[in-house]
């Protein structure tokens, strides 16, 4: 055990790549936030449309387009979409913009059918309840269908937001040093090719059991209502 320390303090303290690891971790949780607000945004409008579509002729090549979006993202790995967005759409942005950029748009593909879905999950006489008073189904919408479908959303995003975390750990491939480069930095220049990645994957657990449990309480409030 006192062996294993020393060898933790000779890679991470005395060489100072523990700072290293703090700054990828930083950028993951910079990446992944950003990504979901994009994605939420992103999603929620594709949901509308399409929503509105249903009653709305207007609105229909509109919501063609969304369902092209969805299918072309979703059918695409997230590598190799970041790859894209960085050497050829966005290439003299900087990586942590293209993957903030990359991820959400990613996301939002996701994003939009669990967002659909929440909305279609609310019962349909809300609708006819709230257009009997008179609303529009903009109106309707707004202040009936989206309140009780934030009850089906929320938790879905929380689990989009577990997922975004780990799927950031591919940012590494357009030079950002997120925790994952951040660790392959460190076993590179250390020779330690056991701690640093033990440390990233503990790391990773952490944060994925805090937000697990985060999202349970989340769960439980919207459930008493």
């Amino acid at each position: 055990m006192t062996a294993w320390f020393e060898k933790l303090n000779e890679t991470f303290i005395e060489t100072g790549y523990y700072e290293l690891i703090i700054e990828g971790l930083k950028n993951t949780i910079i990446i992944t936030l950003g990504a979901l607000m994009i994605g939420v945004v992103i999603g929620m409008l594709i949901a509308v449309v399409k929503y509105f579509a249903d009653d709305a002729p207007a609105l229909k090549p509109l919501a063609w387009l969304c369902d092209v979006y969805v299918t072309v993202i979703r059918g695409i790995p997230v590598v190799v979409l970041l790859l894209i967005f960085y050497f050829i759409v966005m290439a003299s942005a900087d990586g942590i913009t293209v993957a903030i950029l990359t991820f959400g748009i990613n996301s939002g593909a996701y994003m939009a059918e669990l967002m659909r879905s929440g909305i279609n999950a609310v019962d349909k006489g809300q609708m006819e309840a709230g257009r009997s008073l008179g609303m529009s189904k903009l109106q309707a919408t707004r202040k009936i269908i989206l309140p009780q479908a934030l009850r089906y959303i929320l938790p879905a995003i929380g689990n989009e937001l577990i997922a975004l975390l780990k799927e950031t750990a591919v940012a590494g491939y357009v030079a950002v040093v997120d925790l994952t480069r951040a660790g392959n930095l460190v076993r590179n220049n250390t020779y330690d090719a056991v701690n640093p990645l033990m440390c990233v994957a503990i790391i990773y657990l952490a944060l994925v059991v805090l937000l697990s449990q985060l999202l349970k309480v989340v769960e439980g409030r919207l459930n008493k209502k």
